[in-house]
């Protein structure tokens, strides 16, 4: 069974900068094109399509990219089988028997997304395989689903107008992603996602965890300084400031360069995440020092 979702509007900090992105994206929504999210990991591009979904007011449909995804589990699956036999035996002399099978289809979260007029949202979608993708073609342009050969169904799905597709990705220097086919990106629109800026970021700590102004802006610029020392600017900072915030604020760490805990802490986030390194260990010891 698929699984509807409804998005929850508490879980998006709106700034200038996140709003002007959501006002183009819906925009474009709203005029029936698809919109293609792409920038760096940990940019809140998963946070932005949610709430892009729930900005258009129906319920939404989430598909993740994989490797391992086919075709087939984008727009229809098999999940079993039904058996009918009928034994004949009213002649005691002659014995009929007829046995007929016929294989379950289940319609997966595209097809229903596509027939309903659902929200789709398609995280990391370059993480499939590009000709998985292809069926997508067809929906975005000629609004028209091929589902694979049934006798007991339509092989055909018309996708209801209100249907809205989002997607999702990261770069194509990212491990594990595949290039995307020129035809799939010519029928959407793509927003480039970058680093959200210092304001945006100091607001979801302060906003979602419920840390300090101040303590949240010595977080934003401890990572921001570390980062651009370390010459990281694949990874947003984002998610690591979310992280450090969050065990501060649940197990009252102060925020602080002379806390033995604190220290450990951006330690063991940060030299992992970033860049692994006598050099790199220096280079954070001397930022925590500093910080005021």
């Amino acid at each position: 069974m698929t699984t509807v979702l409804h998005a929850n509007p508490r879980q998006f900090v709106s700034t200038e900068y996140n709003k002007q992105i959501a006002k183009r994206a819906l925009c474009y929504l709203q005029s029936g094109f698809a919109v293609h999210l792409r920038g760096p990991a940990g940019t809140g591009k998963t946070t932005m399509a949610m709430h892009l979904a729930g900005l258009l007011g129906r319920p939404m449909v989430l598909i993740y990219g994989d490797e391992d995804l086919r075709s087939s589990q984008l727009v229809r699956s098999q999940s079993g089988y039904s058996r009918k036999k009928v034994v004949d035996n009213y002649i005691h002399s002659v014995l009929k028997v007829e046995d007929e099978v016929r294989q379950s289809w289940v319609d997966s979260r595209l097809t229903l997304a596509a027939r309903e007029g659902f929200s789709l949202i398609y995280d990391e979608f370059n993480r499939s395989r590009p000709e998985v993708n292809n069926v997508l073609l067809s929906a975005l342009e000629e609004k028209l689903i091929v589902l694979p050969p049934d006798s007991s169904q339509s092989e055909y799905v018309r996708v209801h107008p209100q249907f809205r597709a989002i997607f999702t990705s990261n770069p194509e220097e990212y491990a594990g992603v595949h290039a995307t086919q020129d035809a799939l990106l010519d029928r959407m629109i793509t927003i480039e996602i970058g680093e959200s800026d210092i304001e945006t970021e100091k607001l979801i700590l302060t906003t979602r965890i419920g840390l300090a102004p101040t303590q949240a802006l010595k977080i934003v610029n401890l990572i921001r300084s570390y980062r651009r020392r370390s010459e990281q600017i694949k990874t947003s900072s984002l998610r690591t400031c979310i992280m450090i915030g969050r065990i501060c604020h649940e197990h009252e760490i102060p925020v602080s360069g002379q806390n033995e805990d604190f220290r450990h802490l951006c330690y063991d986030v940060l030299l992992s995440r970033f860049h692994e390194g006598p050099e790199s260990e220096a280079t954070l010891s001397k930022l925590l020092d500093q910080l005021p």
